[in-house]
């Protein structure tokens, strides 16, 4: 199992050890110790499952209170998931990673709390899974809009299709105030 920094040094990618044979394959999805080892040293408490066809794109997204953490991973299709430093005063702040996620390549995408997250399905259909490390909060949810001109994510879809919601969110100057300062500030 390897767990490799991105460009953004707290948002990791990791890459589990998949056996393989003639019956399919097997790997371990998650382990305390090894996660624990590889950087990601944070109880998990909720699982969710989502579903989505070709086109959608969902974030960008975080919770504010119990800030949430996220490891993803895609058990169908492909996703393009997306991490933003939205914790004002880092260093690294309005400033976005992607990984493609897929159930081919079995990579998982840890999203450490204070990031906003987001994804767009690839493929006619993408199922994932992720862990939380805070439970959802829908008093605390807020995002940033997924064409937020200061960020300038790359998206591969240029008319996604958004939720009421999602379409709503404000750009990153709009939302400044609401986000959560970086704890490593002086």
């Amino acid at each position: 199992m390897r767990f490799t920094p991105t460009e953004l040094p707290e948002v990791l990618v990791i890459d589990p050890d998949v056996y393989r044979d003639s019956r399919g394959f097997f790997l371990e999805t998650f382990s305390v110790h090894k996660y624990r080892d590889g950087g990601i040293d944070l109880t998990f408490v909720q699982d969710n499952h989502s579903r989505s066809v070709a086109g959608t794109l969902r974030g960008l997204h975080l919770q504010l209170g119990a800030p949430m953490g996220k490891l993803v991973r895609a058990v169908v299709g492909s996703i393009f998931d997306v991490a933003v430093d939205v914790r004002r005063g880092s260093p690294t702040f309005g400033k976005w990673v992607a990984v493609t996620l897929s159930a081919d390549n079995f990579r998982q995408c840890y999203i450490p709390p204070g990031f906003a997250h987001g994804f767009c399905v690839q493929t006619p259909v993408a199922e994932i899974e992720y862990k939380c490390t805070a439970s959802y909060d829908k008093s605390q949810e807020i995002g940033i809009a997924w064409n937020s001109p200061e960020v300038g994510i790359a998206w591969p879809v240029t008319a996604p299709l958004l939720s009421d919601r999602d379409a709503k969110l404000p750009t990153l100057t709009d939302a400044l105030p609401t986000l959560p300062q970086w704890p490593g500030r002086p």
